[in-house]
C-alpha cells in the first residue's frame, strides 16, 4: 500500500529550497517564506513569500508591502491570528544571523497581497539565533533553543500577545530542563492529558549528537512554567535520534517526519508517539530533511528540503502522506485517528483547516494586532468589522471538539438537620481593608445557607456593599467586553436571586472557597452567564457574593451581563423592592445600593469565549450579531435602550434578550411573541441556520447561553451546537424545573450536573396574581423534540 504520493502543483512555482518555513493559515492556504535555493554549495538565501492554495494546487507569489524581513533560512514561523503569521530569527548566509526583530505578515486584506510589519518590542529579546522553534498557545508566543552563532542553547522565551507593550520574558523553570539543542522541532498537543503542552522533540546537541528525547512545556494556573520529560516505555519501540526533521500533532499523537541522524545516509521511519500510552510506533517514511510540513484533514503535506539520496540538491516536490493508510497497521492509532476525524466533522463543515495551537486570540483583541494598528495610526473603532471576524487560528480538525455527555449527574443531598441549624459567621469589621474577603467569609457558607429563610436579615450595611462595588467595578473595567477563558471551567446559567440554589451547587459540586481558604478555584474557573438578581428572594446575597469572588479571583471568576442586569428591568422584577425592604433605602436615590449596583452592571462584559471554541453569552445572536468583533467594539458604560433606534442598540438587545426558535426545524428569524407581545420586532428568535452560520463565520464550535428556563436544567439546539443552561430550580415557584451547571473539562468534554427543587414552598418577590399578569415569568423551554435536521 502506497502511503505517499506526489502532489502536482501549478502556477508561479517557487525555486526548490531548504531551511524555509511553511505556515498553514486560514482560507485553505499554506504560506512559504525564505529558505535557501541553489545546489552543491552554491546556495542563495531568499526572502520571497509564496502562497499555496490547497484546493486549486496553485502556487502564487505574494506581493509584499511594508518593512519586509531580510532574506533568511533556518528561521521559525507560526500563525498567531487569522491570516497572520510571525517569523523570528534565522541565518542570512556567510556566518551572519538575522536580527532579533519580530516580523508580522498580515494577509487579511487579499490573498496575494501581504503587509509586513516589525512588531514593536520593549526590553530584552531572545537575541539572534537560528535552528530554534516558535510555537503559539494562547496568549503566549514561545521561542525555544537554537544556536546563537556560538553554540546551541536551551533557553525559553515567551511573549504574552494580550499584554501591551509587547515584551519578551525569559522563562525561569525550576524543573529539570532539556539540554541545549538546535534543529529540533516543537508543536502543540491538542488532546488528552498533554493537551495544550508545547512538546519539543529531538535536535542536535552541543556535541553533535542526534537526540531522541521529547519534553513538554506547560504553564500552571498560578503562572509558573515547567518542563516535564515525556516518559518512554523501555520494553517498547524507541525513537531514533534525529534533527532537521518536522513534527505535527494529530489528537494525542506526535508524528515525527524525516530528518537525519549522525550517520550519513541512514534511513529513518516516521515515528509516532502516543502521549496517552507513552508508546512509540514506527512506519515507513519518505526520506527528507530541512523540509516543512503541515496538516490538512488526515493528510500531511511535506514540501522542499533535501532527499536522502541527493543531500546537496534541494527538491521542490510536495509529497502527501495519507494517515489513514499510514497508521492502518496499528489498531490503537487507527482508532485515535477515527476519533480525530469525528471531531473534525463535529467542529465545522469547512474542509480545510490549519494546524495551529490549541488556543488563539481574536483579531480585534490581539495585542500584536493592536500594537500594529496604533503604529499605523488606525484607531480600533475604525476597523471594518467584516474583516474582524473571529480568526481561524487553530486546527479545527486537530483540536478536540467539545464532547457532550448525554447523561447528566444528579446530586444526592443530605438532609441533616444539624447542618441546617448551623449558625452563620458575622462580618468582623466593616473597616477591614479587604471587604471582599469579609463578604466571602460571611456569605460563602453552603451548609448554612442551603435553606436560607426568605425573611433572613441581610448581614451587611449599604456602605459595605458600596465599597465592594467600587472594588469590583475597578476590576471589571480593566477587562474586555469579550472575556477569554480557559478550561476546565464551570458554567452557570440564570440564578435570579435563588441564593440557596447557588449554595447547593457549591456544596454538592465544589466551591471556589471553603473554610477560609481557596478550594477548587485552583483547578476550575467559574463563568456566570447573567441574571443574578430579580424574581428570587436573595438577590443581595447572590450579587454580593459573586462580586466579592470576582474581586478575590479576578482572572478565575467571570461574570457577564444578563437582561436583568439593567435598571429598567430590575426596577420592576424584585431587586428594587428587595433593596427597599432589606436595606431600608429609597431605590430612586442616586446614592442607593440599587443605583450603585446598576451603575456597576453597565460595565459588565457581554460575552466570553472559552478555549477559542465556545462562545458564551446570556441570550443569543438574534438577527444582527454576525461577528465577535461587533461585541468587542461596543463601548462601556453601556445602558440598554429598549426603544431601539440604532443598529448598535439592536445588537445589545439581541445579545441579552433573543432566544432560539422552538425547534431545529424552525429556521431564520422569527417573532418572539412571549418577550415582545407588542410586536416591535426588537426581540426575536433565531433558527439553527443562524447558529451554524455564526459559528462558521467566527470559527467557533458551540454557543452556550442561558436566559430561558429549561426543564432539565440544560437543553440542546441546532444539532447540539447550542446549549441552554439554567441554574435556578422551580423558577418563580411555578415550573418545577431542575437547575444545572455545565462542567467543561480540560479535554472539552461537557458534563451537566443537576439539582432538583426542594420542597420548601419558597416565595418570590412577585407573588400577587394581578402583578404576575403584568410581569409573568417566561414560560419554560420544553425539549426540542421531533424530526431534527442534522448539523453534525
Amino acid at each position: 500500500m502506497n502511503n505517499f504520493e506526489k502532489v502536482d502543483a501549478f502556477g508561479q512555482m517557487p525555486l526548490a529550497r531548504f531551511g524555509h518555513t511553511i505556515t498553514y493559515i486560514a482560507k485553505g492556504k499554506a504560506i512559504l517564506f525564505g529558505g535557501a535555493t541553489g545546489d552543491t554549495g552554491k546556495y542563495n538565501i531568499t526572502g520571497d513569500t509564496f502562497s499555496f492554495d490547497m484546493q486549486t494546487k496553485q502556487w502564487k507569489r505574494i506581493e509584499v508591502q511594508g518593512t519586509a524581513p531580510n532574506p533568511r533560512a533556518a528561521h521559525a514561523a507560526v500563525c498567531v491570528d487569522i491570516n497572520q503569521i510571525v517569523i523570528y530569527g534565522g541565518a542570512t548566509g556567510g556566518g551572519s544571523l538575522a536580527s532579533d526583530d519580530l516580523y508580522l505578515l498580515d494577509l487579511r486584506s487579499a490573498d496575494d497581497i501581504g503587509q509586513w510589519t516589525v512588531v514593536p518590542v520593549v526590553g530584552t529579546t531572545p537575541g539572534r539565533r537560528y535552528g530554534h522553534t516558535l510555537t503559539f498557545t494562547k496568549p503566549f508566543l514561545i521561542a525555544f533553543g537554537g544556536n546563537t552563532g556560538q553554540e546551541p542553547v536551551n533557553d525559553c522565551w515567551c511573549v504574552n500577545v494580550e499584554k501591551s507593550p509587547i515584551t519578551w520574558v525569559r522563562l525561569e523553570c525550576k524543573s529539570e530542563q532539556p539540554i541545549a539543542r538546535v534543529y529540533h522541532s516543537a508543536s502543540i498537543c491538542t488532546n488528552g492529558s498533554a493537551n495544550g503542552m508545547v512538546v519539543a522533540y529531538g535536535g542536535r546537541s552541543n556535541d553533535q549528537q542526534a537526540l531522541n528525547d521529547a519534553w513538554g512545556l506547560r504553564r500552571h494556573r498560578d503562572g509558573r512554567w515547567d518542563w516535564v520529560r515525556a516518559p518512554y516505555k523501555l520494553d517498547k519501540e524507541q525513537p531514533i535520534g534525529r534533527y532537521q526533521h518536522s513534527t505535527l500533532f494529530v489528537y494525542s499523537m506526535l508524528i515525527v517526519i524525516g530528518g537525519r541522524t549522525g550517520n550519513v545516509g541512514e534511513m529513518l521511519t516516521i515515528d509516532v508517539y502516543d502521549t496517552e500510552t507513552s508508546e512509540w510506533s514506527k512506519f515507513n517514511s519518505i526520506q527528507r530533511f530541512r523540509h516543512s510540513s503541515w496538516l490538512v484533514d488526515t493528510n500531511i503535506y511535506v514540501y522542499g528540503g533535501f532527499e536522502l539520496d541527493s543531500p546537496n540538491i534541494p527538491t521542490d516536490i510536495i509529497s502527501k502522506i495519507n494517515l489513514n493508510k499510514l497508521l492502518l497497521p496499528s489498531e490503537p492509532l487507527t482508532n485515535k485517528l477515527a476519533q480525530y476525524q469525528q471531531a473534525q466533522r463535529n467542529v465545522s463543515p469547512q474542509s480545510l483547516s490549519p494546524q495551529m495551537s490549541p488556543a488563539s486570540t481574536d483579531t480585534s483583541n490581539s495585542s500584536l494586532n493592536n500594537s500594529l494598528m496604533q503604529k499605523k495610526g488606525t484607531p480600533n473603532s475604525q476597523i471594518n468589522t467584516q474583516k474582524q471576524q473571529k480568526p481561524f487560528l487553530q486546527n479545527q480538525v486537530e483540536k478536540p471538539s467539545f464532547k457532550f455527555i448525554n447523561q447528566a449527574i444528579v446530586a444526592e443531598e443530605s438532609r441533616d438537620s444539624k447542618v441546617q441549624n448551623k449558625k452563620s459567621r458575622l462580618p468582623q469589621s466593616a473597616q477591614d481593608n479587604n471587604i471582599a474577603h469579609l463578604f466571602i467569609n460571611t456569605l460563602l457558607q453552603p451548609k448554612t445557607f442551603i435553606n436560607l429563610q426568605e425573611n433572613a436579615k441581610f448581614l451587611f450595611q449599604a456602605q459595605h456593599i458600596n465599597m465592594l462595588c467600587d472594588q469590583a467595578e475597578a476590576v471589571i473595567k480593566e477587562q474586555p467586553m469579550v472575556l477569554r477563558c480557559k478550561a476546565p471551567i464551570k458554567i452557570f446559567g440564570d440564578i435570579h436571586g435563588q441564593y440557596s440554589d447557588l449554595m447547593r451547587f457549591f456544596d454538592l459540586w465544589g466551591s471556589p472557597f471553603v473554610d477560609g481558604k481557596d478550594s477548587d478555584i485552583e483547578a476550575f474557573d467559574y463563568l456566570f452567564l447573567g441574571d443574578y438578581v430579580d424574581r428570587g428572594n436573595h438577590s443581595l446575597e447572590t450579587i454580593c457574593l459573586l462580586l466579592a469572588l470576582k474581586v478575590r479571583y479576578p482572572e478565575s471568576i467571570h461574570l457577564i451581563r444578563g437582561n436583568h442586569e439593567d435598571k429598567w428591568i430590575n426596577n420592576g422584577f424584585g431587586f428594587s423592592e428587595e433593596c427597599a425592604q432589606r436595606l431600608g433605602e429609597d431605590p430612586n436615590d442616586d446614592d442607593s445600593v440599587f443605583a450603585r449596583v446598576n451603575r456597576l452592571f453597565e460595565w459588565l462584559p457581554l460575552a466570553a469565549i472559552v478555549e477559542d471554541k465556545i462562545i458564551c453569552l446570556h441570550g443569543g445572536i438574534g438577527s444582527q450579531l454576525n461577528y465577535v468583533a461587533e461585541i468587542e467594539n461596543l463601548q462601556r458604560p453601556l445602558e440598554v435602550i429598549h426603544e431601539v433606534t440604532t443598529p448598535e442598540q439592536q445588537l445589545v438587545v439581541d445579545i441579552l434578550w433573543s432566544d432560539p426558535t422552538d425547534s431545529d426545524q424552525d429556521f431564520g428569524i422569527q417573532p418572539n411573541i412571549i418577550r415582545d407581545p407588542a410586536g416591535t420586532g426588537n426581540i426575536v428568535k433565531f433558527g439553527p441556520d443562524r447558529v451554524i452560520n455564526f459559528l462558521i463565520k467566527n470559527s467557533l464550535s458551540l454557543i452556550i447561553r442561558a436566559h430561558e428556563c429549561v426543564m432539565d436544567g440544560f437543553e440542546r439546539f441546532a444539532g447540539g451546537q447550542l446549549l441552554t443552561v439554567f441554574s435556578a430550580t422551580d423558577y418563580c415557584g411555578r415550573h418545577k424545573n431542575a437547575g444545572a451547571v455545565l462542567i467543561l473539562k480540560r479535554n472539552l468534554e461537557i458534563v451537566p450536573k443537576l439539582i432538583y427543587p426542594q420542597n420548601l414552598n419558597a416565595h418570590n418577590w412577585i407573588e400577587d396574581e394581578e402583578t404576575l399578569k403584568k410581569r409573568p415569568p417566561t414560560p419554560p423551554r420544553w425539549k426540542n423534540q421531533g424530526q431534527r435536521k442534522s448539523y453534525e
